[in-house]
């Protein structure tokens, strides 16, 4: 035997290691969980076998904290990873980096399990749930840009919500990569706080094709958002994790799309309604008050009447009263030129117009009437219509006329 060709244990098991490594960096293997067990120390470890044979596997706890739920012995389940040979035992093993339940059995299980386990730590507590807000300006929705629920969406919120924006984030809505895709986008979402709320979902489907709203990181992104949340996933019979973290459910994205726009739309409804009592109102006001000024109108017309027919007694009444006055005006003028003329005649002036003079005693007022009252040598003053004289008395001569009496 030739002792360059002999290998030491040592030498063998690293070189089918590195033989194994370099060639398994990247395997799927599906099988049933057998031997499970979760040591203090986080790791995972079981064996997946099939009807023929098995094959030791392990999980790192870094890897197994991502898990949504936790492995059983009996689930069908697919491991991701790479093979390794674990020098110490010269053992042949899986190291999982991820594991996904396969079968219907199974994913529901770890369904339940991490439905339970986000339930202990309060994510669908009713009371964190926060109300939508009454009138969003900006809408954000994190689904896919190709599918039907953007086109519903946009639909609902072009009839009912006019001047909303929409802000989309796309991405896949199912697949290996959509449960982070779908997480992100919300953190984003979040990060730039432009949108008032969010709807998160897709259309209907197979449950197989709904699972991305069921995995942990989406109710984990849900959970953090400070941004009101509508979970709009498939049909109204699916149920998902997310639809139980979310603030609203809402069956289907049109109906999530109704929510948003909800108390906007009862609050014009409210308005209109308003407006057409108010608009009645303002009517009835206005055809009572139209009444009011008719009745007014025909009273201010007969007190218009009668003002004028007032006027025209006035008016009346004034030129009897003019004729009146000017007729008693002309009858006192004659009478004052009657007055006046009598007067006249009676006046001494009138009388010494006549060529008569009036003869009193100087320093007396009285008119001397009977010459016997004169003596010669008197001084007397003589008045004439116009202008008087003083003269002194030279004679006294006898009355040429003596009054007879008729008996």
């Amino acid at each position: 035997m030739d002792s360059a060709t002999i290998l030491t244990v040592s030498r063998l098991v690293a070189l089918l290691k590195e033989l194994v490594e370099d060639n398994f960096m990247q395997v799927q293997v599906s099988g049933e969980i057998g031997n499970f067990s979760a040591p203090a120390s986080g790791h995972h470890y079981f064996t997946l076998k099939d009807d023929r044979h098995q094959l030791r596997a392990v999980m790192f706890r870094m890897h197994n904290r991502a898990l949504g739920f936790t492995p059983q012995n009996g689930m069908e389940v697919v491991a991701r990873g790479h093979m390794s040979l674990y020098a110490q035992r010269g053992e042949l093993q899986l190291v999982v980096e991820h594991l996904q339940p396969c079968g219907l059995g199974s994913q529901q299980i770890a369904l339940e399990q991490l439905r339970a386990r986000l339930a202990g730590e309060g994510l669908f507590d009713p009371s964190r749930k926060r109300p939508l807000p009454a009138f969003p300006a900006t809408i954000g929705v994190v689904t896919s840009a190709t599918g039907a629920a953007i086109h519903d969406i946009l639909n609902v919120l072009r009839r009912r919500g006019s001047g909303l924006r929409v802000l989309l984030y796309p991405v896949p809505v199912q697949g290996d990569s959509a449960a982070a895709r779908i997480a992100e986008a919300i953190n984003d979402l979040n990060r730039h706080a432009q949108a008032d709320v969010l709807i998160v979902g897709r259309g209907g489907g197979s449950p197989e094709d709904l699972w991305a709203f069921n995995e942990e990181p989406v109710a984990r992104a849900i959970f953090a958002s400070t941004i009101p949340i509508i979970s709009a996933v498939g049909h109204e019979i699916d149920f998902t994790i997310a639809d139980q973290v979310a603030d609203l459910r809402a069956p289907t994205p049109s109906a999530a799309a109704e929510l948003v726009v909800k108390e906007r739309r009862e609050l014009e409804s409210h308005v209109d309604h308003l407006s057409l009592r108010l608009s009645r109102q303002m009517d009835n006001r206005l055809a009572l008050l139209r009444e009011r000024i008719a009745g007014l109108g025909q009273r201010l017309q007969g007190g218009l009447h009668r003002v004028a027919s007032s006027q025209r007694q006035v008016q009346e009444l004034l030129r009897r009263a003019e004729v009146a006055m000017l007729s008693r005006r002309q009858e006192a003028t004659a009478r004052l030129r009657i007055a006046a003329g009598r007067l006249d005649s009676l006046s001494p002036l009138a009388t010494l117009g006549r060529g008569y003079a009036i003869a009193s005693s100087v320093g007396k007022n009285t008119a001397i009437r009977d010459s016997a009252e004169l003596e010669v040598g008197a001084t007397l003053h003589l008045r004439f219509c116009r202008g008087s004289v003083e003269t002194v008395v030279t004679a006294v001569l006898p009355e040429r006329f003596q009054e007879k009496s008729l008996d």
